[in-house]
């Protein structure tokens, strides 16, 4: 049996040591040395970079000892990994501490400024080193960016054990990274920094400055929730903050004149855009006005198109209130042409009114089964004829054939309704309307149900 491995250390700045740890030592292999601390001026994020697992921050279920990472650095044994998280939460550092942990060698591109040439170098280098007895842990940063024939090129390295991929993407991999890729990688998520893990990254900022953040409480809640759980954004903010000469801590009015707040993350054609579109639809599908109009505020302040959040608002009308409101499909149109009508960003009113309407209004997707149903009636039921009674007759032919003979005026009937049967014989009556008992549908049922009776007295 092997004997875990604990290296100890300092960096400059008098941290806490730091571990690395490994259940195996491989043949041939020694302990990786000591990362190279950051000199003196490098920035505030560089000098705070944690230099082992245990030190990062706000990922605990990933690398602690029951998470993915710590058991794969317990065995001393790395599969390829796909990190896949928000800007500033650590994929870069953790890459580079596992290639650390179990004594492979660290390669990193990134596929904004690399391209075949810099893979094939990269993959020759992997295989002299994997000759000398030296695996290669490759991390390619912004993986997402390479395109799919460019994904396919990784796949006979990673199979062949050439190299350890390890690849960071802020976009979902469902949708961004080639399928026989993703089976060859496991997927980890890092979790967007929560208030306590930015909390310790001001605190180990302050420690190694040997000074506070000339911030009062309140202005450093407010610094914590501005970096929108980017660590990295904070660190940054907060190296401004100790490079200006205050005369009395900021309250949180001086910190926003002092800072500019981190732009939300939001790519109106990635995963951002349909997660929260979908946030706003299933809101209003609840009932809940308040997550709604949220939701619908995330999108227009980030840029969204509103033009596209009134489309969206419009099939929510028709899907999830339906009948039960007839006016909610009128309000989504009369919000368009007032949006039209006054521009942003006096029109943003009329979306809001409209999102607003939608949430509060009585719901029913009884329209939306009754599509579904009759589209799958009229798909499997083939070509089947009406009944000859109400099909057109504009030729004689077609009269003596039978066509209109027995059509009853409904106008001319009794209450205006003549019972008539007009579905086709080879199919018979189907229901694929069944109104609920919220809002005006309650009425629309009660109707139903009076023709009903009406129809089976006829017939009988």
């Amino acid at each position: 049996m092997h004997r875990p491995v604990r290296i100890e250390g300092h960096d400059v700045a008098g941290q806490p040591p730091y571990n690395l740890c490994m259940a195996d030592l491989f043949a041939g292999i020694e302990p990786p040395a000591p990362p190279e601390a950051p000199a003196a001026d490098a920035p505030l994020a560089d000098r705070l970079r944690p230099r082992a697992l245990a030190e990062v921050v706000g990922q605990e279920h990933l690398t602690g000892p029951d998470g993915a990472i710590g058991r794969m650095v317990a065995a001393g044994r790395l599969t390829s990994t796909i990190l896949w998280g928000p800007p500033g939460t650590g994929k870069t550092t953790i890459a580079r501490l596992l290639a650390d942990a179990v004594g492979l060698r660290f390669a990193s591109i990134s596929a904004v400024f690399s391209g075949v040439a810099d893979l094939k170098r990269v993959f020759a280098e992997a295989k002299d080193h994997g000759r000398a007895g030296k695996r290669t842990l490759l991390f390619v940063d912004e993986i997402h960016r390479f395109n799919r024939a460019q994904q396919d090129g990784f796949l006979p390295f990673v199979e062949d054990g050439t190299v350890v991929l390890v690849g960071a993407t802020t976009e979902n991999p469902s949708f961004e990274l080639n399928a026989a890729l993703l089976s060859r990688a496991q997927v980890l998520v890092l979790h967007r920094l929560g208030a306590a893990a930015m909390e310790q990254l001001l605190e180990r900022a302050e420690a190694l400055e040997g000074r506070a953040l000339p911030l009062d409480p309140n202005a450093r809640a407010a610094l914590v929730g501005s970096a929108d759980g980017d660590g990295r954004f904070l660190l940054n903010q907060a190296e401004t903050l100790f490079a200006v000469e205050l005369p009395a801590p900021l309250d949180a009015a001086g910190l926003s004149q002092l800072l500019q707040r981190r732009v939300a993350q939001y790519d109106k054609d990635r995963e951002g855009h349909y997660g929260l579109i979908s946030a706003l639809h299933k809101s209003i599908r609840g009932s809940d006005p308040q997550a709604a109009l949220y939701y619908l505020a995330r999108m227009l302040t980030a840029g969204e198109e509103p033009l596209y959040v009134l489309r969206r608002l419009t099939r929510a009308a028709v899907e999830d209130v339906g009948l039960a409101d007839p006016q909610a499909l009128v309000q989504c149109l009369a919000a368009k042409d007032c949006y039209d009508f006054l521009g942003s960003p006096e029109g943003e009113l009329a979306i809001v009114q409209a999102c607003l309407y939608l949430a509060t209004a009585p719901k029913s997707n009884a329209a939306y089964l009754a599509q579904k149903g009759a589209w799958r009636a009229a798909k499997e039921g083939g070509s089947v004829s009406p009944p000859k009674s109400i099909l057109g007759a504009p030729t004689r032919m077609m009269r003596d054939m039978g066509y209109g003979a027995g059509y009853r005026y409904d106008h001319d009937e009794e209450e205006a309704f003549s019972g008539a049967d007009y579905w086709p014989e080879e199919l018979g009556p189907q229901r694929f309307y069944e109104p609920t008992e919220r809002g005006f549908e309650k009425r629309i049922a009660e109707r139903m149900a009076y023709w009903e009776g009406l129809r089976n007295e006829k017939r009988d």
